[in-house]
């Protein structure tokens, strides 16, 4: 009897919205689904990705970019480039409780009309905020690197 009662009042004390852990993996999970995303060469289905207060600093751009807006304008050109692709490379990812990072290197492609390949290694900086059970974007920092 006594065992019965405190296993129904552990149940009342556990919070309703205690959830698993975060794992790497489920960090590595989200940074995949930017890439595949990116490579989709459709832009809203990257900027869904960033919450709506993110901060981006693009790659190839010199502004700093803080509304749903102005990321998308970064974005806006990836149809007129439909063989572009991102791969992700080495990273590291840290976990802070609803907050997660994610850093390393990608590299860009692409292989324009006339057959050209070219790339552009480069590093990112991720950071993530789980909002309602989603992981979005929230800081997003994209360098060349140095030779």
């Amino acid at each position: 009897m006594k065992r019965k009662t405190l296993f129904f009042i552990a149940i009342l004390l556990t919070p309703p919205f205690a959830r698993a852990e975060t794992t790497v993996a489920d960090i590595e999970a989200v940074t995949a689904s930017w890439a595949a995303a990116y490579n989709t060469r459709d832009p809203d289905n990257v900027v869904r990705l960033y919450a709506p207060d993110a901060v981006f600093w693009g790659t190839v751009s010199p502004t700093l970019r803080d509304t749903p807006e102005e990321v998308r304008d970064y974005f806006k050109g990836m149809p007129e480039r439909p063989l572009a692709r991102v791969e992700i490379g080495d990273h590291r990812v840290q976990i802070f409780g609803d907050i997660a990072t994610n850093t390393g290197f990608y590299t860009f492609s692409n292989t324009d009309e006339n057959g050209m390949k070219s790339s552009l290694a480069s590093r990112f900086s991720f950071t993530y905020h789980q909002r309602d059970g989603h992981w979005f974007i929230v800081m997003h920092h994209s360098s060349r690197v140095p030779q």
